[in-house]
């Protein structure tokens, strides 16, 4: 589920590297005529995180693919758990040298909070995190402002906090 409304143009690349190893995209982009396209992995990577999935869009076969499917919107306390997982994966991936994709449906919000985790997890302030997203994929990526609040609050106190409306 995509939040529609936010007027955001598709990128004008498939992913981006955001920092060594780990690179961050959707499932569509504009190519150089301006003519949406998919996406498609293939072998570019060892690790691919999808928070968003869409048949016949990879990636090849023999790489590791992890799903999790969240909306571009409110989490749930579990969601945020997914998350935070998602993170742990691309930590340990990037850290044994592997290249890792982490895509959602445009590339912006949720691979973007799962990337910015990430690189608060590798040591990264929050800002700097937030910063490297936007400044390496997009100045349009991290524009659910929900999930920058996530970002700032910690991932592991926003579960906290929105476990206790269940």
């Amino acid at each position: 589920m995509r939040t529609k409304g936010r007027k955001v143009p598709d990128p004008g690349s498939p992913w981006d590297e955001i920092v060594p190893m780990l690179w961050m995209g959707g499932h569509f982009y504009l190519d150089a005529t301006g003519t949406r396209v998919p996406a498609v992995v293939d072998r570019e990577f060892d690790l691919v995180v999808s928070l968003y999935v869409r048949e016949g869009h990879g990636p090849g076969g023999g790489v590791e693919h992890r799903c999790a499917e969240v909306p571009d919107g409110p989490l749930s306390a579990e969601q945020i758990e997914s998350v935070c997982r998602a993170a742990e994966s691309v930590v340990a991936a990037v850290r044994d040298g592997r290249r890792v994709l982490v895509r959602c449906h445009s590339g912006y919000n949720r691979s973007g909070l799962v990337v910015a985790q990430a690189l608060v997890d590798l040591g990264y302030t929050t800002e700097d995190a937030i910063f490297l997203v936007r400044h390496r994929r997009s100045k349009w990526a991290l524009n659910n402002a929900l999930f920058v609040d996530y970002l700032g609050t910690g991932l592991d106190v926003a579960r906290l906090l929105t476990g206790l409306d269940a």
